[in-house]
């Protein structure tokens, strides 16, 4: 049987070892993210953003992703809760695409009309195909626009530093090894969790 001190001593353990487990994910949970974090260069893929809270207590109301360039194809997944609608440019270069030239491209994806609480979290997702550059890291800026406050998750880290000190990292995409780019993804998906406090 265990003694008294076996027993403190296991449940000491166990609060560390929880806590610990606990620690790679609070950084990773304080900001906005994309999902997957990597992806083949020049594939069609579905990204997510994931707003894990809203601005010191106030409702997230708005989301902006401004989309880098060498995306195209770009189409945003509807979100039961949220009016969707998209900014256009022109194109650099027209390419062509099932038989038809294709001179313009989504700069931005903006979801609004909808209220997450500070204390809740929800996911917004977009079908795009990503550019050919295998082993590029790709920050993705996103504006989150709360009732009171806002947070631009714009930073971009310098070579060798954490893109987790920031205090507003922007969201990056790994871009791996080439795929033929027949791959597509739909849907969108929720979650709950909790907010933190602005800066």
């Amino acid at each position: 049987m265990f003694s008294l001190q076996s027993y403190l001593t296991l449940a000491k353990q166990s609060l560390l070892a929880l806590g610990m487990s606990f620690l790679p994910l609070s950084s990773a949970w304080a900001h906005v993210t994309v999902h997957p974090k990597e992806a083949p260069a020049g594939s069609f893929v579905k990204l997510t953003f994931r707003v894990p809270h809203g601005c010191d207590g106030s409702p997230t109301v708005r989301l902006r992703v401004q989309i880098p360039e060498g995306f195209v194809s770009v189409k945003p997944v509807v979100h039961p809760l949220w009016k969707v609608e998209t900014v256009k440019k022109p194109l650099a270069t027209p390419y062509e695409m099932h038989g038809k030239t294709i001179t313009e491209t989504v700069a931005e994806v903006i979801w609004s009309g909808g209220s997450l609480p500070d204390g809740l979290m929800d996911e917004f997702s977009i079908g795009v195909k990503l550019p050919n550059r295998p082993g590029e890291v790709i920050p993705i800026p996103a504006i989150q626009e709360c009732e009171q406050g806002m947070y631009r998750w714009i930073q971009v880290a310098q070579p060798g530093q954490d893109p987790d000190s920031l205090p507003e990292p922007a969201p990056l995409l790994k871009l791996t090894g080439g795929d033929s780019g027949h791959g597509h993804g739909h849907g969108h998906g929720h979650g709950h969790g909790h907010g933190h406090g602005s800066r």
